[in-house]
């Protein structure tokens, strides 16, 4: 990726149409994403502290535990930086991490729900195949094609970025640095980058939906043939938690695209919603909702008082 620009940094500008409200949006963050690191280290810490959680879905869940945790961190602390008054600079350099970072851990995070999607498929249509199929080296492979996919996209994305000359206004009409809000700022033809990006990134989006409402699909139907009300509830519990979650990521970019010609402050609260509330709410939804992981934070929990006591 070569630098162009005669630029050195960028302005953040922050949520629009939010002026005045930036002490009370600095303390609703603030606790939403402490929340939000907090929950997500008590999850990984009772799947690693339990030998009972150390299954392929747990395993699983526990990525999905650091993504939530390094997702917002891309955005949210220079966005608390920005309301707590601070600078609103940031580096051209850091302006490029951050576009980086923010979709590859975006995509990433998509395909990890893609891939836990067909591993409840497999666990409830394919049981007494399931620990053949679902083998940790299986499980490593696709993890590392998450990883790839994220790294391929978010390459691709910020080489078509920040390879375009920037030399005239540094404000970003927005909270972090994103391509619908960097682009426009170029001095170059951008409408190349823009249709490249816009492509991929709604391009894998839909597989990845498409992917999931397979999986699901799937599991319905295998749901439905089993006669046991008590079978069909302990199925349904077994990937209820995962769903919930995957509604919670995809609600907010489902609203967003559905929307003609979206305004700057709802196209704000959606990617807010998708970048600091999503990753609290999966660390919520997988404490409340599944048996193994309150039984095990509570173990946890238990053991610090001790400690803390003693």
């Amino acid at each position: 990726m070569r630098n162009h620009t005669e630029l050195n940094e960028f302005i953040l500008l922050g949520i629009p149409q939010t002026e005045g409200l930036e002490t009370v949006l600095f303390v609703v963050f603030s606790f939403i994403y402490l929340f939000t690191l907090l929950g997500n280290v008590l999850i990984l810490t009772a799947i690693v502290s339990s030998p009972t959680l150390h299954t392929p879905m747990y395993f699983f869940l526990g990525l999905l535990s650091i993504f939530d945790m390094c997702f917002p961190s891309v955005t949210c602390p220079k966005m608390l930086c920005s309301l707590s008054g601070l600078s609103q600079a940031i580096s051209y350099k850091g302006c490029a991490a951050q576009l980086f970072f923010y979709h590859f851990l975006g995509s990433a995070e998509g395909c990890l729900y893609s891939v836990m999607a067909y591993d409840r498929f497999v666990a409830i249509c394919h049981p007494l195949r399931y620990k053949l199929i679902i083998r940790p080296g299986v499980c490593v492979g696709l993890v590392m094609t998450a990883g790839l996919v994220g790294c391929l996209l978010a390459t691709v994305l910020t080489s078509f970025t920040f390879q375009l000359t920037y030399c005239g206004t540094n404000r970003v009409d927005y909270f972090f640095c994103d391509l619908p809000a960097v682009l426009p700022l170029a001095c170059a033809y951008s409408s190349l980058a823009q249709r490249v990006g816009s492509t991929n990134v709604v391009f894998l989006a839909l597989m990845l939906w498409l992917s999931v409402c397979i999986s699901y699909t799937r599991i319905g139907v295998a749901i439905l043939r089993i006669r046991s009300a008590e079978g069909r509830q302990k199925a349904f519990s077994t990937c209820g938690a995962h769903l919930t979650a995957i509604l919670c990521a995809y609600g907010p970019v489902i609203i967003i695209f559905l929307q003609p010609s979206p305004k700057p402050l709802l196209g704000a609260v959606v990617q807010i919603l998708n970048n600091i509330v999503s990753p609290m709410l999966n660390s919520l939804i997988y404490s409340l909702r599944n048996r193994e992981v309150k039984s095990s934070l509570k173990r946890v929990l238990h053991n610090v008082i001790l400690n803390s006591v003693n």
